[in-house]
């Protein structure tokens, strides 16, 4: 039985990654922002452990982990799944957007990151970074909310070379626009009719979450950009 650290397991991506791995009979760990998303959690995932670290304070995540007891010792993967959007042009966005983006879509996961390195070293495990097309490519509007997925690229390219002496694999996924609730926000915020079947089904990127997971060992998905297909 596999022990997964997850982000973001509330809805979309995460949501789905979470019930996929806990179907086929693995542990779960799951990072939650609050006391009522942790007992929704609980029960939707029985058998899980919850533990309340909201990622818009990344500084918070060390105390929360330090009395996180049911934590194990050996992890075999933590799935950054979380992530928030603001859209705007660079002139108008106030301070507040860059730092909310920048803390929950990047240096939370710097920082749990750290916190559980010990624990993934030890099981010889691996770090996926659910990023975006963002990631790759900047558009109008989109600086903020690019700039914190560039630095989660930033921060995966450098933790995979510190990373490889002690045996751990690190992935990132770029999905492009997904059928999430997410996708529906940032249609709201562009002023756009939102229309699911446009974009790609979430399972689909979960498909390739876990192909990168379940990749034998010789070998790693180093990134991995998950495209809407032809219709």
């Amino acid at each position: 039985m596999s022990t997964h650290v997850i982000t973001g397991a509330g809805s979309g991506i995460g949501n789905l990654i979470a019930e996929r791995l806990a179907a086929r009979g693995d542990r779960l760990v799951l990072i939650v922002r609050d006391a009522a998303r942790a007992d929704d959690l609980s029960r939707a995932f029985p058998g899980s452990v919850t533990i309340v670290a909201d990622l818009a304070h990344p500084a918070a995540i060390a105390d929360a982990m330090q009395h996180a007891d049911a934590v194990p010792e050996r992890i075999d993967s933590v799935i950054h799944a979380a992530g928030i959007v603001e859209l705007g042009r660079v002139g108008d966005l106030p301070v507040s957007a860059w730092e909310s983006q920048l803390a929950v879509n990047l240096t939370a996961p710097a920082e749990l990151t750290r916190l559980l390195l010990p624990r993934v070293r030890a099981a010889r495990g691996q770090v996926v970074f659910v990023n975006s097309g963002a990631g790759l490519t900047a558009h109008p509007q989109w600086a903020a909310y690019a700039a914190s997925k560039h630095g989660l690229k930033a921060l995966a390219d450098a933790l995979r070379g510190e990373e490889a002496e002690h045996g751990v694999r690190v992935t990132t996924v770029y999905p492009g626009r997904t059928a999430t609730p997410m996708q529906a926000e940032v249609h709201a915020q562009e002023g756009a009719a939102y229309d699911p079947d446009r974009w790609i089904d979430p399972a689909s990127v979960v498909t390739a979450v876990l192909t990168a997971l379940d990749l034998p060992r010789d070998a790693v998905i180093s990134d991995l950009t998950v495209r809407p297909g032809p219709r």
